[in-house]
């Protein structure tokens, strides 16, 4: 279904899906706390009711074919991952879409996402932080990568080496259509919780609504 341009912001669907207490009503999406957010540790789960059951005879072959199902924190990122991130799509040209990406970070940091929550993917000129942080090379090109504590802007044609964050930013600011056929199925599949297009509607659902 082609997605429908919305105005240049960023709406209360940037802060990730909200929460449904154990009483089965929705709550209203708490607003977060600025600046960065360290992950929780995982917490033991709380038993239930202890109840006595019956007697089970188990042979040896049972005994050695039992095997307890996944859990712990790869299992909860499993599931993570299984949500489709949500779309919005911010209508700017070519020229302009760099500057639309830079006002969506602008207003996702001020919402209170942790600056290495967020990446930033160009299909055209590369963004300036970009271009001179790698004439330092990319040995610490990358490295800022790796620490994940800050904004991370990367070209499409090396964003596959990028890792998954909540929320990934495009600007489709030129460069072949092949760039953006590649960036924004990447993007996609990047995006933990949200993925933000800025650029021309008609491309960008051409794209999407055949990649993704």
């Amino acid at each position: 279904m082609p997605l429908i341009p919305e105005e240049p912001q960023i709406h209360e669907s940037a802060q990730g899906p909200r929460a449904t207490p154990a009483s089965g009503r929705t709550a209203p999406t708490p607003r977060p706390v600025p600046g960065p957010r360290p992950a929780a540790p995982p917490r033991p789960g709380r038993p239930g009711p202890l109840r006595p059951a019956p007697p089970v005879q188990r042979t040896p072959r049972d005994t050695a074919t039992a095997k307890p199902g996944p859990s712990g924190p790869a299992a909860a990122a499993a599931t993570a991952t299984a949500t489709p991130p949500q779309i919005q799509l911010i209508p700017a040209s070519a020229e302009g879409a760099l500057d639309a990406a830079e006002e969506a970070v602008d207003l996702l940091l001020e919402s209170g996402r942790a600056p290495g929550e967020v990446l930033v993917i160009t299909t055209g000129e590369p963004h300036p932080w970009a271009a001179h942080e790698l004439t330092f090379g990319e040995a610490s090109y990358w490295a800022q990568h790796d620490a994940g504590d800050d904004v991370f802007y990367t070209d499409a044609a090396v964003a596959s080496r990028a890792v998954s964050r909540p929320v990934v930013v495009v600007a489709v600011n030129g460069g072949p259509d092949t760039a953006a056929a590649t960036a924004l199925p990447l993007a996609h599949a990047r995006a933990g919780a949200l993925l933000i297009v800025c650029g021309d509607p008609q491309q960008i659902n051409s794209v999407l609504g055949a990649g993704v």
